[in-house]
C-alpha cells in the first residue's frame, strides 16, 4: 500500500515590495512521503518569491519530467520551470530547452559542494538562475510550519521576512548564477 502525502494548508499574506506584488494566498502543499519538511518549505518560499498569475505546484517528486513549480502562458507555452534541490545538469538542460526561464533553489547542507562540482556545466545553460537558501535560516522557517499555518511574508531588498504570529524569521536567498541572456 502506497503512503499518501501529508497535506499542509498555508494562508499567506504576501507583500513583495521588490516586485510591487501584494496578495492574499491560500496554498495547499502536498508533502510527499519521501520529502523533508525543509524541501516543502523551500517550495513554499519559491512560490512566494516567484508569485504571479498562473504559478502552480506540480506533482513534483512523483513525476520526473515536471519541475516543482511552473508557469504556462495563456497559450500553453511553458514560461517558468522552477526546481528545488540539486538537479543534475541533464535535467536542467532539458528544462532550458522547454521553458523561457529556469530557476533552481538549492538548499541542503551539501548545496555548496553540489554547486562547486556542477557549476561549470550548469553555468553553460541558457535562461538559468541558481539560488541558494541558507540551511540555518531554512531550519528556523521549518520550525514555524504547522499543518495549518498563517504567514505574513514580506520581501524587501531581496530579504524575506516571515512571521506566523508567534515567531519571526528572515532569510536571504543568495544568487549563485544568472545567465546574462535573461536580463
Amino acid at each position: 500500500m502506497a503512503l499518501k502525502p501529508t497535506i499542509y494548508k498555508a494562508q499567506v499574506e504576501l507583500a513583495d515590495s521588490d516586485r510591487n506584488c501584494f496578495e492574499s494566498l491560500s496554498l495547499t502543499l502536498a508533502k510527499h512521503p519521501s520529502e523533508t519538511l525543509e524541501r516543502m518549505a523551500v517550495r513554499l518560499l519559491a512560490y512566494c518569491l516567484n508569485y504571479e498569475r498562473g504559478l502552480e505546484f506540480t506533482r513534483g517528486l512523483s513525476t520526473a519530467d515536471e519541475p516543482d513549480l511552473w508557469i504556462h502562458s495563456d497559450g500553453g507555452e511553458l514560461q517558468s520551470w522552477i526546481d528545488v534541490g540539486q538537479p543534475e545538469e541533464p535535467r536542467l538542460r532539458k528544462a532550458c530547452g522547454k521553458a523561457r526561464q529556469v530557476i533552481v533553489y538549492a538548499f541542503a547542507k551539501s548545496a555548496p559542494t553540489w554547486w562547486r562540482l556542477n557549476s561549470d556545466a550548469i553555468s553553460a545553460l541558457p535562461r538559468l538562475q541558481v539560488w541558494q537558501l541558507d540551511w540555518e535560516e531554512l531550519a528556523a522557517i521549518t520550525d514555524m510550519l504547522e499543518r495549518k499555518v498563517q504567514l505574513n511574508i514580506s520581501i524587501v531588498g531581496g530579504v524575506m521576512y516571515l512571521d506566523n504570529g508567534s515567531a519571526s524569521v528572515s532569510a536571504e536567498p543568495t544568487l549563485l548564477f544568472r545567465n546574462q541572456a535573461m536580463d
